[in-house]
């Protein structure tokens, strides 16, 4: 990385995953987002803006003119719908000689030189795409061509049911005309087409690329389908022909280029090159033949080779995720199988329903739209799953189960000759099912908090302790938290500074900035940033609302230590007041009454209480004391406590380094000390005292042994003395014992943990 000191952190993590962690330090994004956010805006204002533009108007400009197109074909201005009994029924009409007709059934289309086309099923469909039977998808051209040439003539008549006989002009259908459905279908081929050209422009590699091709097929798709929706009766002169060519084109590029993205991203694979290639060939040949000449049972096969694609999409991420666990690899896998899933259940239903034309046409028309709405969807999703908000994820897991509840029910009801009703609601429930299974693993792949509440909750307040102990540990402590969060595969500490908590493009890595809490500076900036790769192992992506989420626990983090210091500031600044009020004040008056003592032992004992004075205020006054420097005092303090009583001291110090401690500590040892020693003159009367300190891997431990007359210390009544012995080690995090020595006498251990850096 460029001008950044990579540090790792977690070796051991990364050696035993063979992971390739040069992807890491070498990825442009995590430079991009060790930048300010401004900077990372700035690329959109050169050449990108200009060809996204550019590109932006060419798509309108395209989208246009085939809606002018469409908008000018002949037609009958009038709404009809294909009853159960297939036959086409008049629903609404402009014209006043042709709304009389309203709920009739049409016979027959007579053209201006009498030639008479029967009215049934073959012109109440326009596309041939989803035609199961060869033989029908012919029929079908060659009515809706029939149908176009005798719009074009200009004057035809229109043959009901009833015998009624009614002479209509065809006239273009207009804008207005076109339906509510077809502007939506191609407002979102227009969004779909716009985000392929972001994605590409963004950063040109060949995955975005691919994206890109993926997003202009489906955009055409979706634009083609739009032509399906529309009112009215008509189309023009050889459409069907050419709408069946585009969409097995356009479908046979999707397949390949999502295979290919596969091969190679978020992993190339093996011999990629060779698997890319034979999928391209495969797939272009194929669209290629269906158009020049056709295939026997070309809907079957089309079909087939979609699905093998879609498997072998599967395959090849499965693939990749062993040769590097990969989040994004897991969840474009899972997202595969839903769409292969509904594609397999769409294209059973409608092989269901071929003798029951009336089902047969609601679920190609209906079916078929859905899917390709859930696709565009899903592609949409694709991009933006690590950065996608709620609502996006929703749409696409209810498009999906909108295709799904749709070709259920037509399989349920052809398949298994259920009763519609209960096909219906059959078919709910086990869309309601999948949602709520869909809605959960969106939520655990794509988002959710990383621990629970009150684990989170604890882990802050643990690490905002040991930051406010030993601040120069703020990136180890915030490493470990993250990663009991998280369980990234791979952590890294970079020396540069991040503005925010930032996540990759694919999800795969997340910044997150060290604050630099050891300042006292609370506006200080962050001169350190930790990237985290893979989360939960490599099985979860990492998103915006973990961003989110470490924006805010920073925050928190920072108020907390910052509250904490401002607390631990009013402390010593009242300790000060009271240690220089006991000074000015007890030790005058102390000092005064020694020298009016009557006799010496008088004096001497105002003169010991007078030292513990000046060693009490000399603790209070300080912000911190050095280990070694508190055992010589707590050592002198001691010794002429006991040579008072006639009682010998053996004192051993040892420590494995000098470490501050804090007021609070300083102050609850000196008090534990001090109350273990005045019971010992107080009650046991001993000649000899043994005194053990020792500190040892930010462990301290207190052994204190006398030979007096004390036994069996389970039996003691623990008052104010021993009581408050108990509550202060508990304080500091330790543990007390008393225990009744071989012979006579007792012995108490003190075992204190956590003080001061640990290795």
């Amino acid at each position: 990385m460029n001008s950044a000191s990579v540090q790792p952190s977690d070796v051991g993590a990364r050696a035993t995953t063979g992971l390739r962690t040069e992807s890491l330090s070498d990825s442009r994004w995590v430079d991009q987002a060790l930048l300010p956010r401004r900077s990372a805006l700035s690329r959109w204002v050169g050449w990108r803006l200009r060809v996204l533009v550019v590109l932006g108007l060419l798509g309108s400009l395209c989208l246009f003119a085939m809606v002018r197109a469409v908008a000018a074909w002949p037609s009958i201005k009038a709404d009809w719908r294909l009853t159960p009994a297939l036959r086409i029924e008049l629903v609404a009409a402009a014209d006043p000689s042709l709304a009389q007709h309203i709920g009739r059934g049409l016979v027959a289309v007579e053209g201006a030189g009498g030639a008479r086309q029967s009215a049934d099923i073959l012109l109440a469909r326009r596309s041939l795409r989803w035609m199961v039977d060869d033989a029908e998808r012919a029929r079908q051209a060659t009515a809706q061509d029939r149908l176009a040439r005798t719009l074009a003539a200009g004057q035809l008549h229109l043959h009901f049911d009833d015998g009624s006989r009614v002479e209509v002009k065809p006239a273009p259908r207009g804008f207005a005309g076109l339906g509510a459905l077809f502007w939506l279908l191609c407002a979102l081929a227009l969004v779909v087409y716009l985000i392929g050209a972001v994605i590409a422009l963004a950063a040109p590699n060949v995955a975005n690329l691919l994206y890109a091709v993926v997003a202009l097929a489906q955009s055409g798709n979706l634009a083609l389908i739009a032509t399906e929706s529309m009112t009215g009766m008509g189309m023009a002169p050889g459409f069907v022909h050419t709408d069946l060519a585009l969409r097995t084109l356009l479908d046979m590029i999707t397949a390949a280029a999502v295979v290919h993205a596969s091969l190679t991203h978020p992993t190339r694979l093996p011999h990629a090159r060779v698997w890319l290639s034979a999928t391209w060939i495969v797939a272009l040949l194929f669209a290629l033949q269906t158009t020049a000449v056709g295939l026997p049972y070309q809907w079957s096969a089309t079909q087939a080779l979609l699905i093998a694609m879609g498997v072998a999409f599967a395959a090849a991420l499965t693939w990749s995720y062993r040769v590097d666990p990969h989040p994004y690899a897991i969840v474009l896998r899972r997202l595969g199988w839903m769409a292969n899933g509904t594609l397999v259940l769409l294209t059973l239903a409608i092989a269901a329903t071929t003798r029951d034309h009336h089902l047969h046409f609601m679920v190609t028309t209906i079916g078929s739209t859905v899917w390709y709405v859930f696709f565009a969807s899903l592609l949409l999703l694709v991009p933006f799953m690590a950065r996608s908000r709620h609502v996006m994820r929703e749409f696409a897991v209810l498009a999906g189960i909108s295709a799904v509840a749709t070709s259920l029910d037509v399989l349920l009801v052809s398949a298994f000759a259920l009763d519609p009703l209960a096909s219906l609601s059959l078919s709910i429930a086990i869309s309601l099912a999948l949602y709520a299974a869909a809605r959960h693993w969106m939520q655990t792949q794509l988002g959710g908090g990383p621990v629970s509440a009150e684990h989170m909750f604890e882990g802050l307040f643990r690490v905002a302790r040991e930051i406010e102990s030993d601040p120069r540990k703020t990136t180890d402590q915030l490493t470990r938290m993250l990663r009991e969060w998280y369980e990234p595969l791979e952590t890294q500490t970079v020396v540069r500074t991040a503005s925010r908590a930032r996540v990759a493009p694919d999800g795969s890595t997340m910044v997150v900035p060290v604050p630099a809490l050891a300042t006292e500076t609370d506006d200080a900036e962050a001169t350190a940033a930790i990237l985290l790769r893979y989360a939960r192992r490599g099985r979860r992506l990492f998103t915006v609302d973990d961003a989110r989420l470490i924006d805010r626990v920073l925050e928190q983090l920072r108020r907390a230590v910052a509250f904490d210091r401002a607390v631990e500031q009013g402390r010593g600044e009242e300790r000060l007041r009271i240690a220089q009020d006991l000074h000015d004040d007890i030790g005058a008056r102390l000092l005064t009454l020694m020298y009016k003592a009557e006799n010496a032992e008088l004096e001497e004992y105002i003169r010991h209480t007078l030292q513990d004075l000046k060693t009490l205020t000399r603790g209070l006054a300080a912000s911190t004391h050095r280990l070694s420097d508190s055992a010589a005092e707590w050592k002198a303090d001691i010794t002429q406590r006991l040579q008072a009583t006639q009682c010998e001291l053996s004192w051993s110090f040892t420590a494995d380094r000098d470490i501050p401690l804090s007021v609070i500590q300083w102050s609850g040892i000196t008090r534990i000390l001090r109350e273990l020693v005045n019971n010992i003159i107080a009650h046991a009367h001993a000649s000899q005292v043994q005194i053990q300190c020792a500190y040892e891997r930010g462990r301290l431990t207190l052994h204190i042994v006398d030979d007096g007359i004390g036994r069996n210390p389970a039996a003691w009544s623990h008052g104010l003395g021993l009581g408050g012995v108990r509550k202060r080690v508990k304080l500091l995090g330790g543990d007390v014992a008393w225990r009744e020595r071989e012979g006579h006498g007792i012995a108490c251990d003190v075992r204190l943990p956590l003080l001061g850096p640990r290795r």
